[in-house]
This record gives structure tokens, C-alpha cells and sequence, in this order.
């Protein structure tokens, strides 16, 4: 069922999905931006903009949770287990040699 009914324009929930998306979107542009700068004052400013759009990012998806608009399934313990062994594995395989 379309939200736009009677042309009224975005919901307040389609809205925040798209500020939420933005945010996530400049997180990894910038993240990338990051890792590919050589220049110690020039990471340390993209630093402080990826720490701002974090924040964000974070701040919306709460008020969207707060909504009920954004919902996410909460990890048994067996797969936080999981997903903790598969990364000691392949981020330090020497480890476990």
C-alpha cells in the first residue's frame, strides 16, 4: 500500500529512512576517504566528520526504533559465538596455528 496517499508528499517515516540512509552513505564515503589519506592533519579532519555522521546515523535509527519504524532481531548467544570464532579465524589465523 503506497504511503504518498492523495499526494501529500514523504511520510515522517520515509523521510528519517532516507536521513538514515544519507548518514550511512557519507559513514562508509567517508570511512573509505579515510583509509585511502595518507596525511596525518587530513585523516584526523575526516576523522571528526565520520564521527559526526556516526552519530547521526546513530541518533536516527534510535528515534526510528523509539517508533517502532526500524526493527532489528536480537542476536541468540549462540550466534554472537559464532560470528566472535569466525572472526578470530580469518582476521588472526596465526593465532590459532
Amino acid at each position: 500500500m503506497p504511503n504518498n496517499i492523495n499526494e501529500r508528499g514523504l511520510t515522517d517515516r520515509e523521510m528519517l529512512q532516507l536521513c538514515l540512509e544519507l548518514e550511512k552513505g557519507r559513514c562508509r564515503s567517508i570511512g573509505n576517504t579515510m583509509l585511502e589519506t595518507s596525511h596525518t592533519e587530513l585523516r584526523d579532519l575526516y576523522r571528526t566528520f565520520f564521527e559526526s555522521a556516526d552519530q547521526n546515523q546513530v541518533s536516527l535509527y534510535e528515534l526510528m526504533s523509539s517508533k517502532g519504524w526500524y526493527k532489528t532481531d536480537q542476536a541468540s548467544a549462540e550466534q554472537v559465538t559464532k560470528v566472535q570464532e569466525f572472526m578470530q579465524n580469518n582476521l588472526h589465523p596465526d593465532h590459532n596455528a
